[in-house]
């Protein structure tokens, strides 16, 4: 099993930041790509940003420009740094990864509990 944990979260005046910390432990032998996503209230949940182990990442265009997603591969923990916050970005912050808990085995997806992000007007 793949456990993630995150961390950052909080409460934030629009045009803030906040910096998001999200640390798998347990069984892995490869993390593929790990990203955030978040789920507001009433809302569905929809991705941020996701990066691979190669470093490529990928964002939403509600983000682009404000948000940068980064990896440190060697303490398998992926960080969101979330800039010009805005009161939409006001939700729970989920982090993600796609991991192979042994050499045998296929990719699975792991998900965190969460953090909470409000921003105030």
């Amino acid at each position: 099993q793949v456990r993630l944990v995150e961390s950052g979260g909080g409460l934030v005046q629009s045009g803030g930041s906040l910096r998001l910390s999200c640390a798998a432990s347990g069984s892995i032998f490869r993390i593929n790509t790990m990203g955030w996503y978040r789920q507001a209230p009433g809302k569905q949940r929809e991705l941020v940003a996701t990066v691979t182990n190669g470093g490529l990442t990928h964002y939403a265009d509600s983000v682009k420009g404000r948000f940068t997603i980064s990896r440190d591969n060697a303490k398998n923990t992926v960080y969101l740094q979330m800039n010009s916050l805005e009161p939409e970005d006001t939700a729970a912050y989920v982090c993600n990864c796609n991991a192979n808990p042994s050499r045998l085995s296929v990719g699975f997806d792991y998900w965190g509990q969460g953090t909470q992000v409000t921003v105030s007007s």
